[in-house]
């Protein structure tokens, strides 16, 4: 089989200067042999938004590059724009990962198998039983997924838009008919018999600094996974480790979508403990 050595990938997203993503797909190609450029494609430091993904994907293909990786806010954005999904991008409704190959645009998500991946890694002995979920956009959709697909029993979401957290709990209700979805109501009542806590929303990033529900409703007898990595201790971890909480941050979700997408970027299988160092040694 002939393996491509050459390389030319990038991240669409706004506010992105800070991702560590170039970096870690960077340095694992170096250690692979691979010629590997990664850039990142910023919506605010261009002065775009989303209308702009047309004609971003466009050039991208022009420039010969061989994929996207797709940030806030673009993930649901992009599927019009695409040619193909994978199974999960598709029952997800979001896309992380867009493969551009022989003209045609294949959108893949990632998000979902890494965010079980690093859960299983820095929590695996937790329960499940009655998860809250703030967030239902692109990266919400992905880990409540895996959520369900990990074992939760009662899964609560929330999000600033009531009719998208009541869409993705009837999708999600829907493909886990086991477990018991809902969306909104009270979040206090919610909180406090929650065994859980996942942020899936912007809240918390280096661009939107800030706590995405009162402090107060934390309590000792949850776990809280953040899906934010830029800064690693979000305030909202620092609350929950003050409360009692055992706690995950965004850093293994962020290493491990990044495995998955190199490994469909190149064909080859990434070291993911090797990449998972290399994050840890770019926070210090």
């Amino acid at each position: 089989m002939n393996v491509q050595t050459s390389h030319l990938v990038g991240l669409i997203g706004s506010g992105i200067d800070g991702s560590l993503s170039p970096a870690m797909h960077e340095q694992e190609a170096w250690q692979l042999g691979l010629n590997y450029v990664y850039r990142r494609i910023d919506l605010a430091a261009l002065k775009l938004d989303v209308s702009a993904l047309p004609d971003l994907l466009v050039a991208a293909e022009r420039m010969g590059y061989n994929g996207l990786n797709i940030t806030y806010p673009c993930k649901q954005h992009v599927i019009a724009l695409l040619d193909e999904l994978s199974d999960d991008a598709r029952a997800l409704g979001a896309v992380n990962t867009v493969l551009l190959k022989d003209g045609r645009r294949i959108g893949h998500n990632t998000d979902g198998s890494g965010f079980a991946r690093a859960f299983k890694r820095g929590l695996p002995d937790v329960s499940l039983d009655n998860v809250v979920q703030l967030g239902a956009g692109g990266a919400g959709a992905a880990v409540a997924h895996a959520a369900l697909t990990m074992g939760a029993r009662t899964f609560t979401v929330f999000d600033v838009e009531p009719a998208r957290a009541a869409t993705l709990a009837d999708h999600l209700q829907t493909r886990f008919p086991e477990a018991l979805v809902k969306s909104g109501g009270s979040l206090p009542d919610a909180m406090a018999g929650a065994t859980g806590l996942i942020h899936a929303t912007p809240v918390g990033m280096a661009k939107l600094p800030g706590m995405p529900l009162p402090a107060e409703l934390l309590h000792s007898g949850m776990w809280v996974a953040d899906v934010v990595y830029f800064p690693i201790r979000t305030a909202l971890l620092q609350a929950a480790e003050a409360a009692g909480c055992r706690t995950l941050s965004g850093g293994g979700m962020a290493v491990y979508q990044a495995v998955d997408a190199f490994r469909l970027f190149t064909g080859l299988e990434p070291d993911a403990e090797r990449m998972f160092t290399h994050f840890q040694s770019l926070l210090k």
